[in-house]
């Protein structure tokens, strides 16, 4: 691993806050290793550009049924997704004391981040670090949210000029719900899948 991730740091704190821990190079050794830990199962996907980027729903649908919202667009899917074993999606922000950081508009994604599924995986670029819980926190605000606004060309300030957070009143605002893991919840196991490379927003 290079200087934009300190791997030991990393595995220390987030496995005392009792996350499970997985450390790759590039995306597609974390694709693979999640092909060779998911098989016949019943898979979801958060919104993600991560998994977009690493063509995750591809790799995975060849020896599981993948349900993605962002594939199939509608309210039947993510109904469906709620019944997945494995969900999988990514952070807006993840701080190297061990929390992870995420923003929701709708609230599916961070819904199944707290409870459903069996198993969650956090797939992390190392661009998603920051030191403390307060710099993720304004990372999944002020870079993550407004790019994501931009991706969906919402009539929001943030997405006009994509700098940062306007803390708006718009209809079309995304940043409706902030969820903060600092543990799994009871009963779920999670993973972060961390990524030595730039993935997502």
């Amino acid at each position: 691993m290079n200087n934009r991730m300190n791997q030991e740091m990393l595995k220390k704190n987030f496995e005392e806050h009792e996350f499970e821990t997985s450390f790759f190079e590039t995306k597609e050794q974390a694709a693979d290793y999640l092909k060779a830990q998911v098989k016949g199962q019943k898979v979801a996907f958060g919104g993600s550009v991560t998994l977009q980027e690493m063509g995750l729903f591809n790799a995975l649908s060849e020896e599981n049924e993948v349900i993605w919202h962002w594939n199939e667009p509608g309210p039947e899917t993510l109904a469906k997704a709620r019944d997945a074993r494995i969900y999988i999606t990514s952070a807006n922000g993840v701080s190297e004391t061990g929390e992870l950081v995420n923003i929701d508009g709708t609230g599916n994604r961070v819904a199944q981040t707290l409870y459903g599924p069996e198993k969650v995986y956090f797939v992390v670029g190392a661009n998603k670090i920051e030191k403390d819980l307060s710099a993720a926190l304004s990372r999944a605000r002020n870079v993550a949210a407004p790019l994501n606004a931009k991706r969906l060309k919402t009539n929001t300030p943030c997405s006009r000029t994509g700098e940062r957070c306007f803390d708006c009143s718009s209809e079309a605002r995304i940043c409706r719900a902030t969820v903060i893991l600092e543990r799994p919840t009871r009963g779920m196991k999670a993973e972060v899948v961390f990524v030595n490379e730039t993935l997502g927003y």
